[in-house]
C-alpha cells in the first residue's frame, strides 16, 4: 500500500486564526468539494509564508465565503494572511497508485476557485 495525494488546495489565504476553537481547519465547503476533502478528514497544512507544516482535520465553514480558518493550536503556528497549501492523502495499492488522479484546486486572493483540475 502507498499513501498518495488525493486532493490539494493551492495557495489559499488564511482568513482567520482562532486559538480558542477546539482545533482543526475550517474550510469553505466549495473548496472542500472541489479538492475531494470530507468533513473530519485528516489534512496537512503547509504554510508557504513561514514554512510550518502541520496535520489537523477539516471542518465545513460557511458556503461561498472563501473561509480558511486555522483553529486551536494550529492558530499559534499559522496566522491570518498567510498563504497555505492544504493536502489530503489516501492509501491505495501499488496498481491503483500508478493511475492516481488527485484533485487540484487553485484559488485567487479571495480563495475563489480559479482552476480545478483532476491531474491526468
Amino acid at each position: 500500500m502507498r499513501e498518495m495525494l488525493k486532493g490539494k488546495i493551492h495557495r489559499a489565504i488564511v482568513t482567520e486564526a482562532n486559538p480558542e476553537y477546539e482545533g482543526s481547519v475550517t474550510l469553505d465547503p466549495i473548496l472542500m468539494e472541489a479538492a475531494d476533502i470530507l468533513p473530519y478528514e485528516k489534512v496537512h497544512v503547509l504554510d508557504i509564508t513561514n514554512g510550518v507544516r502541520l496535520e489537523t482535520y477539516a471542518i465545513c465553514g460557511e458556503l461561498g465565503q472563501g473561509q480558511v480558518c486555522m483553529n486551536g493550536a494550529a492558530a499559534r503556528l499559522v496566522s491570518r494572511g498567510h498563504r497555505v497549501i492544504i493536502l489530503s492523502y489516501t492509501m491505495m495499492s501499488d496498481e491503483d497508485a500508478k493511475e492516481v488522479k488527485p484533485h487540484q484546486v487553485f484559488v485567487d486572493d479571495n480563495n475563489r476557485i480559479c482552476q480545478a483540475v483532476v491531474t491526468h
